[in-house]
């Protein structure tokens, strides 16, 4: 039997019971105070009797005589004739006279007379008045007992014994019992109707699972919700969060929302849009939230045709994005090697080739030469300024994509490093969106010289590594109309010239919002210096990144070239 079928069967049982209950104790409210009724009215009526002058005379004459008159003579008595006569008029059971001794001297069955009354009538001889409920000669009856006095009122010479059926009373009772079974009819039916809601109530909200379906279901949600790293915010029917799990607290940096109102929640704006009507069934878009990189989707949940709300699900692609990160660092770092071992071997071949021929003064201007420019050399002007390996690599790598498409990548004269990267995945992604955006806008810019100009700086005084770098280009810089900020949202991208509000997640329009991100979790921040101006020079970012290098030294003259006063765009 279903749960739900057990609880209506019970709380009908518990209904009929109390109605049951309830009925049988008014009923017997009403029978002992019918009873009650019934014995006042006895009592009223043998007083009435017994203080009659005629009854107490003729009792006190028939005591006064020896012995007890034959029933013959008393059949046709004064006593008798009032009893009778008393009985009739109100409908009593029985008005029954006795003497000092309780011999009846008046009863309805005129058999009975000169006999001694069934009942004790001591009390009544002792000058007592007392009610009674018992079973005589003529059947159960509520009566009461009245001693009958002498004219002198001083002397108990006999007693008046009146009763009522209590068959009277149970028909008296019945008629009255009548309403009382219908109030609990009535209230039988609301309680069964009421029950039979309630169970219909309680399927709904169960969706018709059982106990322990519902119990099993709890166990499993717990277990799958926290146990999963992905992350599952779930929003009930009436708009609030009902699911907010552990994966997704630690994504977005929250406590747990459960029980808050979704469009109230402290989430992005872009989340929230997921589960608005107009971007139903949208696909999954990125978003960087708490310096993460996630991917949200978002389903209705349907039970059967009932709806349950919203699912939403958070995937971090932060640990992606950090071996993509190292991925494109370890290529940088390959395509450094390779084109070094390529120039290496060039310039072996062109140093045999003079100790081949015996010019060995030629040599040693050529390796002289190699001393001072290094033996690499990248599509990047002036790169000479950058002392770091791993800057070197990096932005010689960035020179080439860049020369490749067109674009002159130089450093600015201001540029000078004096410790070393200790923090390269966080440089790469800052720096390398940074460049990366430079480009596009050179690319897409009006101007004829299409270069980008980066300055590095770890400057003087620093005792946290902070390395300050600054990047111009000469794109139109910030299209007309365009805030400074909107350009670090989730979703900007110079290729829309505007902020990109698909649902795409094709990646576009997260490297200044993740740059941002990045840069102020180390304390930092990435700020734009200058708007530019269509027709070049564009647009100027300045990044700061707190505790990125170590292992300072003191700046000397020697630190900058002689041709580092060159005129730059940094």
């Amino acid at each position: 039997m279903r749960f739900s079928t057990q609880t209506l069967l019970l709380q009908v049982a518990v209904v009929l019971l109390a109605v049951l209950l309830s009925a049988a104790v008014h009923a017997w409210l009403t029978y002992d105070r019918v009873g009650s009724d019934a014995e006042n009215q006895a009592l009223t009526l043998a007083r009435t009797v017994a203080s009659d002058p005629d009854v107490r005379a003729g009792v006190l004459a028939i005591s006064a005589e020896e012995g007890t008159p034959p029933s013959a003579e008393l059949v046709g008595g004064p006593l008798q004739a009032s009893a009778e006569a008393a009985r009739i008029r109100t409908g009593a059971l029985f008005v029954v006279i006795t003497d000092e001794q309780g011999i009846r001297l008046a009863h309805p069955d005129p058999q009975r007379l000169g006999e001694k009354v069934s009942t004790d009538p001591s009390e009544a001889l002792a000058g007592r008045e007392v009610t009674t409920r018992n079973t005589g000669t003529l059947g159960p009856s509520a009566g009461a007992k009245v001693p009958v006095y002498a004219p002198d009122n001083a002397t108990v010479v006999g007693e008046v014994s009146v009763g009522y059926s209590m068959e009277t009373v149970g028909q008296s009772v019945a008629r009255d019992i009548g309403p009382v079974a219908l109030t609990a009819a009535g209230a039988l039916l609301a309680g069964v109707l009421g029950s039979f809601l309630l169970r219909r109530r309680l399927q709904r909200l169960t969706l018709g699972l059982e106990p322990e379906e519902i119990s099993t279901l709890v166990h499993d949600q717990v277990a799958v919700l926290q146990g999963v790293d992905d992350g599952v915010i779930g929003i009930a029917a009436d708009g609030r969060v009902s699911v907010f799990n552990a994966a997704a607290q630690r994504m977005l940096g929250l406590p747990d929302l459960a029980g808050t109102r979704w469009e109230d929640a402290p989430v992005p704006e872009r989340l929230k849009s997921l589960t608005r009507p107009e971007h139903a069934g949208a696909d999954a878009l990125e978003l960087v939230a708490d310096g993460r990189v996630l991917v949200a989707n978002a389903r209705k949940a349907l039970h059967r045709s009932e709806d349950l709300g919203w699912v939403v699900m958070l995937r971090d692609r932060t640990e992606l994005q950090e071996l993509t990160r190292q991925l494109d660092a370890v290529g940088t770092m390959s395509t450094a090697l390779r084109a070094q071992r390529h120039e290496f071997a060039n310039q072996l071949h062109t140093l045999a080739g003079f100790m081949s021929i015996g010019q060995h003064r030629q040599a040693q201007d050529y390796l002289a030469t190699l001393a001072a420019t290094g033996p690499l050399k990248f599509p990047v002007e002036q790169a000479e300024l950058l002392q770091d390996p791993y800057l070197q690599a990096f932005v010689g790598a960035k020179g080439v994509e860049a020369d490749e498409r067109g674009v002159s990548l130089r450093i600015g004269p201001e540029t000078l490093v004096r410790g070393h990267v200790t923090e390269a995945q966080d440089v790469t992604t800052v720096l390398g969106n940074l460049i990366d955006n430079a480009v596009n806008a050179a690319v897409a810019g009006s101007a004829a010289d299409k270069w980008v100009e980066l300055e590095v700086l770890d400057a003087p005084g620093d005792d946290d590594g902070t390395l300050h770098v600054v990047v111009a280009d000469s794109g139109d810089g910030l299209a007309e109309g365009t805030l400074t900020e909107a350009v670090f949202a989730e979703g900007f991208t110079t290729a829309t010239d505007g902020l990109s509000r698909n649902h795409r997640s094709g990646g576009q329009g997260f490297g200044l919002a993740l740059a941002r991100q990045l840069a102020r979790r180390r304390g930092g921040d990435v700020t734009v210096l200058d708007r530019g101006r269509r027709g070049g020079p564009g647009a100027v970012f300045m990044a700061t990144l707190p505790r990125t290098t170590a292992g300072h030294a003191a700046r000397t003259p020697e630190d900058r070239t002689p041709d580092a006063g060159k005129d730059g765009n940094g």
